[in-house]
């Protein structure tokens, strides 16, 4: 249970106000929300997934840089996930000792059928937040990972295309 504003203590205010914290409790939100509406599917599983279905064929290294999950363990995300038959596995015919990955029609199948779950998560996190303040917390969040260029460059070029119809018009 969140404490009242009235009844926090400076001490307590001191931690509240520290970036790493607020960060760790939004994760802890973003997670329980991304469990309640998407059941026995994982966030990292959810990552892993949309990963190998945008790019068939990758290998589980590349899927642990893309999502930004330790090598060490991606393994045992990928083993759930193609013990659930979401995934499939192929030797490289360039190295049999890299596995290639692909998702099965089942996968795509759970992907879609999550997408509307997973919109769900979105709009509840975002919810207490403006457009604007929406805006902004997204652009800030992916600066402060290294992702601001793969999440700005979509809006620029829709931006863009948006701006060029209205000349056309």
């Amino acid at each position: 249970m969140s404490e009242r504003p009235s009844d926090v203590s400076d001490e307590m205010r001191e931690l509240y106000g520290k970036p790493g914290h607020l960060i760790r409790r939004a994760h802890q939100l973003a997670t329980a929300l991304f469990a309640e509406e998407c059941g026995e599917l994982t966030p990292v599983q959810y990552a892993a997934l949309w990963a190998i279905a945008a790019q068939p064929g990758i290998d589980a290294t590349r899927v642990s840089a893309l999502i930004a999950f330790d090598r060490s363990t991606i393994g045992d995300v990928l083993e759930r996930l193609e013990g659930k038959g979401w995934i499939r596995r192929e030797t490289s015919p360039a190295d049999r000792r890299v596995k290639l990955l692909y998702v099965t029609e089942e996968g795509s199948t759970v992907l879609r059928t999550v997408a509307s779950a997973v919109e769900r998560v979105q709009a509840r996190l975002l919810q207490p937040l403006s457009p604007d303040e929406r805006s902004v917390l997204i652009r800030v969040l992916a600066r402060l990972v290294g992702l601001e260029e793969a999440v700005e460059a979509p809006r620029r070029a829709a931006a863009t295309a948006g701006a060029g119809r209205l000349r056309r018009a």
